[in-house]
């Protein structure tokens, strides 16, 4: 069987949201003590940059009143992550449960809007749901920082003045064309907006008043139409294809070439088709046009073809974590269910579902973790903690098949 030739296509990407960019950790500079005082001076040298910028200064004054140097954004932005998640931890969190029940809520309660925007933008309503999802629990964790306020930080700290004066100076343009109000531009630390978390660059770009009234109100806590138009728009624009799935799991033949598994391979369905890749059930991979071969968990995983819409979820985010969240809830969303072959999780490692049970016992047992998610975060850790405490057993805080045999014979 002959070797597909490697093509790769490479091109740039836009964030909408820079949280999630996948980045190699660099080296800190050394950070110089920040103070009140110099944050001050700074403004008003900042002012005038931004008057220079078209900013009338009544804009920027009603902006600028009672902001003061973030200490919170600074500590977040200096943060190191401690670690990286596997893909299958990542996924189990991103669609569990409690997120496919709340996407089917939002699906049925907006199903009109939705309906809508898909017809006028020709993306998937899935797509802009799973991404509200992950974005801000459908708009119920937009962010409690003013954007003002974190970006004028951030400006001023020096790590990434070049963003935080760029995104500020957009901002504030934002607020002098009367879409939102200083005091309601809250968002995130590195100043994501809103439903669907636009960075401003972003909000100018692709931001839609979808409802007519004549701003584009992505914050509004009861309508998030004009949020969800937004990002059906930015969806659009980076080439969206309708009705067309972000890929499809596949099973690979015993002497697949995996120098073939890579983004920046491509072939059409039928080109894979004669390498032998079928679809899970057998059957041939439909022609969505052309696919790539992806493996997130290496070769004893879920393997996938995915196509163009994958790509187009990675110009929201470039991380293939997170456009596989997106695809993947939005199909469960939509009524679809788990990959059909598991994750290699390794020995002792829990499942979706066996998370859950952790939980429920835990509350049975009278450790309030609270509604049973999957989500092994601190309040279930330190639950845990307690419990293997009580047991006298060595305190792992560690949710694993020893942990569950023993709550399920120590619980009734």
């Amino acid at each position: 069987m002959k070797t597909l030739l490697l093509t790769a296509t490479i091109a740039g990407f836009s964030l909408v949201n820079p949280l999630h960019a996948q980045i190699s950790p660099r080296p800190r500079p050394i950070i110089v003590a920040q103070s009140e005082s110099g944050f001050k001076l700074w403004i008003k040298q900042f002012e005038a940059k931004a008057l220079a910028n078209g900013i009338s200064r009544r804009t920027f004054n009603r902006a600028f009143r009672g902001v003061k140097l973030n200490q919170r954004v600074m500590a977040l932005d200096r943060k190191q992550a401690e670690f990286s998640r596997q893909i299958w931890d990542y996924l189990d969190t991103a669609t569990s449960p409690k997120r496919v029940k709340n996407g089917k809520a939002m699906m049925q309660k907006h199903r009109k809007k939705l309906r809508k925007i898909e017809k006028k933008y020709q993306v998937d309503a899935k797509a802009v749901l799973a991404i509200w999802g992950l974005e801000s629990s459908y708009g119920s964790n937009m962010g409690d920082i003013n954007i003002i306020e974190a970006l004028a930080t951030l400006a001023y700290e020096g790590r990434r003045r070049k963003f935080g004066e760029s995104q500020l100076l957009t901002a504030l343009k934002v607020i002098q064309r009367g879409d939102i109000t200083p005091k309601r531009m809250m968002g995130s630390w590195a100043g994501a907006m809103g439903h669907t978390q636009f960075i401003p660059t972003s909000y100018q770009a692709y931001a839609q008043d979808f409802d007519g009234d004549g701003r584009r109100d992505v914050w509004d806590p009861r309508d998030p139409g004009d949020a969800l138009a937004s990002t059906a728009n930015y969806l659009h624009k980076f080439g969206w294809v309708y009705k067309q799935p972000w890929g499809v799991e596949v099973k690979l033949p015993k002497k697949f070439n995996y120098g073939n598994a890579s983004l920046k391979v491509k072939a059409t369905p039928a080109r894979w088709h004669e390498l032998g890749v079928r679809l899970v059930s057998g059957g041939r991979i439909p022609n969505h046009g052309k696919g790539s071969v992806f493996l997130p968990a290496g070769a004893d995983g879920p393997a996938f073809v995915v196509f163009k819409n994958f790509f187009v979820i990675k110009r929201y985010n470039n991380a293939n974590s997170y456009a596989m969240a997106v695809g993947h809830l939005g199909d469960k969303i939509a009524g679809g269910g788990e990959f059909a072959r598991e994750w290699p999780r390794g020995p002792g490692a829990l499942k979706l579902n066996d998370k859950i049970a952790v939980q429920e016992l835990l509350n049975r047992a009278g450790y309030d973790v609270g509604d049973p998610d999957g989500i092994i975060g601190p309040k279930t850790i330190d639950a845990i903690s307690a419990f293997q405490s009580a047991q006298g057993v060595p305190l792992t805080g560690k949710a694993d098949q020893d942990l569950l045999k023993l709550l399920r014979r120590k619980v009734r």
